[in-house]
């Protein structure tokens, strides 16, 4: 193990936070090969801890194995500075592309970059549901009733259940990991940050989670925002580097300018961060119990199958006329035929759209 300094940790977030695109596999492959491989900051077994808390609390991976390895190298003055270091460079590139989105937006090129890129994330959505479900089913016949349920609910009532979310982790509990032994008997920005404050709490695996949780409350409930501007807080949050919750600063911006971006992220982060700090002195006592894994793999199964729904509400406003319908189609191919980096795959949809509106085909 070699020595280094909590300013030199700051720096490498800042800079993972910065550069760091490619979602939240790519993030803690960066983190491996870079912490792990290279520098020697950390042993491999500091890693696969990192990694293991982050997959059982709720949260995105990349963020919280971030404030894990800040935790272990200066408790939770560490796990704080460096949970804000990873955050803040995507938080300022989405403020400057939510005041572009609010003060041009009557530019036709505007519109045409979110005509195609709204197009292009519902081919990546896609990808997503299927990346995490292929992780987490398997073969096994209940979660893919867990997936199947929440699939089906959060597209016919455009909303994801929290309730659900919880009842797939208890049936997963039922069916995998049931105790033998068991006996029967035994103001607007403060309601910005409660509300992703509360959304955060059913985000596993993926930041992407977070989205058909809360498009029934933004758009249809509390119409903070429209479909499309939802979409395109989706494609922003998809662009820019670091971890895809990010999404939510743009949506606070349009609510509510610069408090209502601040509100949002501090609210979506906080329990992400509370969990990290709450649970790595004693997590690795209970990390290999079945009870727990088999709770985390049902409340996952149910996120896949939620993002899986969120296809159809989302699809709905994004795909409009055949030349989205093909560019969804087109990037869902690049997606998962080739290795080229998904937000690459949505500005390329941004730029084909702008084309679109100039040459008005179709």
């Amino acid at each position: 193990m070699q020595p280094f300094t909590l300013k030199e940790l700051i720096l490498y977030f800042l800079k993972l936070g910065t550069i760091g695109f490619g979602g939240p596999i790519a993030l803690v492959g960066y983190m491996q090969k870079d912490l792990v491989e290279q520098k020697k900051w950390f042993s491999k077994d500091d890693y696969l801890h990192g990694l293991a808390l982050a997959q059982i609390v709720p949260g995105p991976v990349a963020a919280q194995l971030a404030i894990y390895f800040g935790y272990l190298k200066s408790k939770i003055w560490g796990a704080t500075l460096i949970g804000i270091a990873f955050v803040l460079p995507s938080f300022f590139i989405v403020l400057g592309l939510s005041y572009l989105y609010v003060h041009y937006q009557g530019l036709p090129w505007i519109h045409g970059v979110f005509y195609g890129m709204s197009a292009a994330v519902i081919g990546v959505i896609i990808k997503a549901a299927y990346k995490l479900a292929k992780i987490t089913l398997e073969k096994r016949i209940g979660l893919w009733l867990i997936f199947i349920t929440l699939m089906i609910t959060t597209a016919l009532t455009s909303k994801a259940s929290l309730l659900l979310f919880l009842m797939g982790g208890v049936l997963a509990v039922i069916f995998y990991a049931f105790p033998k032994d068991f006996k029967l008997f035994s103001v607007i920005p403060l309601d910005l940050f409660f509300f992703f404050f509360k959304a955060a709490i059913v985000v596993y695996g993926s930041g992407m989670a977070i989205i058909p949780f809360i498009y029934g409350d933004v758009v249809e409930r509390f119409h903070w925002l429209t479909n499309q501007q939802f979409l395109d807080a989706v494609s922003v949050g998809m662009i820019t580097p670091g971890p895809v919750l990010i999404t939510v600063g743009f949506i606070g911006y349009l609510v509510e300018g610069l408090k209502g971006a601040l509100a949002s992220v501090a609210g979506v982060f906080t329990p992400v961060y509370l969990f990290v700090v709450i649970f790595a002195p004693w997590f690795h006592k209970i990390v290999k119990k079945p009870q727990v894994k088999a709770f985390v793999d049902g409340v996952t199964a149910a996120a896949a199958g939620a993002i899986a729904g969120s296809v159809y509400i989302l699809g709905k406003g994004a795909i409009i006329d055949w030349k989205t319908a093909l560019l969804a189609a087109a990037v869902l191919l690049g997606v998962t035929k080739t290795k080229i980096p998904e937000p690459i795959l949505i500005l390329t949809g941004g730029v084909i759209g702008v084309g679109l509106k100039i040459l008005d085909i179709g």
